[in-house]
């Protein structure tokens, strides 16, 4: 009876440590689920950041990121990880497609320069060899570029030597006019930090006595420069997508091999769970049944040996499982570490952007993408409160005169020291933006139609204040404004215009006046 109390006594021991061992394996499964669903939650989040490459791309990544939501549903998110991964793939050889045409446009140029028998012998040489080495295919965008400027080169060389051949052309009003339409258009971009002293020398070339030689080069710089620019962007996206794209695949793979293997580990734990819970009742059975206690012994011995054996796979097959999970989830942690850096980077690159794409880079006042923008938030604004809402357009009088007499730099000088004398007459809950030339566009909240005039006069007065001097001349700056107020359930854009024809109309009674729509 000491022996049969004993075999108990081991038995429920037995069983303590079984369901010890259940609880403990229910933790790591836990434990291994949640890094698992945190892991999924990145993903969802890391493939937001490639939305915009194509359509079909930014729905697939939508519904993986509704797959990817739970766990559970990480096997239905298998195939959509495939199909983005190819999407992808697909991206990159696009690119590559249009380099190969770049590569074809640039031969049909390079003939088309051959056929120019004017040409010197040394330039036909550098052309032959040009086209000889364009017979090998692009691998980046770094690649394309420096050979847009070889041709570029090209055309230079071959127009100087047409234009020495020649007579000097003429400068006439329509290159003036050219000179000024590129010193305002490069005023309105913006350049890298390296390339601004350079713009800023074009810009006092075409301000001062301008010659159609140095229009053709400003033109040419400024095309160089913004070709450069571009590729540095198309680059900058390729590569993320690369970085992406591998990211993706080893999640994909790893996460894969994950699911198999805890499948596999899923039943042969199940099937040792049968055979422990098997061996434990044919115990009791046997303490029942069998009267003679040696034989008792006997076959409850062979028995415990079968747990203990049954129980030792199970704990070298978790340790196993644990070990290859956490080899998995490092694996994971560090390709998806190196691809969070990545997209932070891309990420600030792209708000950096995205701020600049809003600021007008002479005034740095918002520009009119961003005024557009404003304007529909003011808009919605006076629809919910129904409060006073009034649009204002000032206009620097007589801005052509400063250009003309005194040059581009000090023209773009004034709208500077204007600019932020607008926007230092304003509250914060009012707006002032640049919305071209020399125009500036006001938006007035909660401004009683009793006050808009004297708030604006006090606007006109403060630049007509500024103190400007050039050239050791004192001159006297004024801006007319025109105002109207958002009336009724008329759109903001119907506002502005009767604001704009209050402008007119100021600029054509004295100028240096406010005129205001009722």
């Amino acid at each position: 009876m000491k022996d049969s109390s004993a075999t108990v006594s081991q038995l429920a021991l037995l069983q303590q440590k079984l369901h010890s061992a259940k609880l403990a394996l229910d933790e790591v499964n836990e434990d291994r689920n949640a890094k698992l669903q945190t892991l999924l939650q990145f993903i969802g989040h890391l493939s937001l950041a490639c939305k915009g490459q194509n359509l079909e791309l930014d729905n697939k990544l939508a519904k993986l990121r509704h797959n990817l939501n739970t766990f559970e549903r990480v096997d239905e998110a298998l195939p959509e990880l495939v199909d983005v991964e190819r999407l992808l793939k697909g991206q990159y050889h696009h690119v590559m497609v249009q380099l190969e045409e770049s590569r074809t446009g640039l031969s049909q140029v390079i003939r088309q320069i051959q056929r120019v028998n004017s040409a010197p012998e040394k330039l036909k040489k550098e052309v032959n060899y040009f086209k000889q080495d364009l017979a090998k295919p692009f691998h980046t965008v770094w690649e394309y570029i420096p050979k847009v400027k070889q041709i570029i080169g090209f055309y230079e060389t071959i127009l100087q030597l047409q234009f020495n051949e020649s007579e000097k052309l003429d400068v006439l009003p329509k290159h003036r006019q050219l000179a000024h339409e590129l010193a305002q258009m490069i005023s309105e971009i913006e350049f890298r930090k390296d390339q601004r002293d350079q713009v800023l020398v074009i810009k006092e070339v075409l301000s001062s006595e301008i010659e159609v030689d140095s229009l053709l080069e400003a033109y040419q710089t400024i095309l160089a420069l913004l070709l450069d620019n571009i590729a540095r962007e198309k680059s900058a996206s390729q590569e993320f997508l690369f970085a992406l794209n591998d990211a993706l695949a080893a999640v994909r793979e790893v996460v894969s091999e994950s699911y198999n293997h805890n499948q596999r580990s899923f039943q042969l734990k199940t099937q040792l769970n049968r055979e422990i819970n098997t061996r434990v009742d044919n115990a009791g059975e046997i303490i029942i049944d069998v009267e003679d206690v040696v034989d008792l012994k006997a076959q409850l011995t062979e028995q415990l040996n079968s747990i203990r054996s049954a129980l030792a796979r199970k704990e070298a097959l978790e340790q196993r499982e644990q070990a290859l999970l956490r080899k998995s989830m490092e694996t994971m942690r560090k390709e998806l570490n190196e691809l969070s850096n990545e997209a932070n980077t891309y990420k600030e690159r792209l708000f950096e952007q995205q701020k600049l794409n809003l600021l007008d880079s002479l005034t740095q006042l918002p520009n009119r993408a961003a005024l557009e923008e404003r304007m529909e938030l003011e808009y919605r604004n006076y629809q919910r409160h129904k409060s006073p809402l009034w649009v204002a357009v000032a206009d620097i009088d007589h801005f052509k005169t400063i250009n003309d007499s005194f040059g581009h730099s000090t023209g773009d000088k004034t709208l500077q020291v204007i600019a932020m004398a607008l926007k230092n007459s304003l509250r914060d809950t009012e707006f002032v933006a640049r919305y071209g030339g020399e125009e500036f566009v006001l938006l007035l909240p909660d401004v009683a139609p009793a006050d808009i005039a004297q708030l604006l006069n006090r606007v006109r007065e403060k630049v007509k204040n500024i103190p400007f001097k050039f050239k050791n001349q004192r001159i006297t700056v004024t801006v007319s404004i025109g105002a109207a107020q958002v009336m009724g359930s008329e759109l903001i854009h119907e506002t502005f215009e009767r604001a704009d024809a209050a402008l007119y109309k100021a600029k054509h009674e004295s100028r240096d006046r406010v005129v205001i729509d009722v």
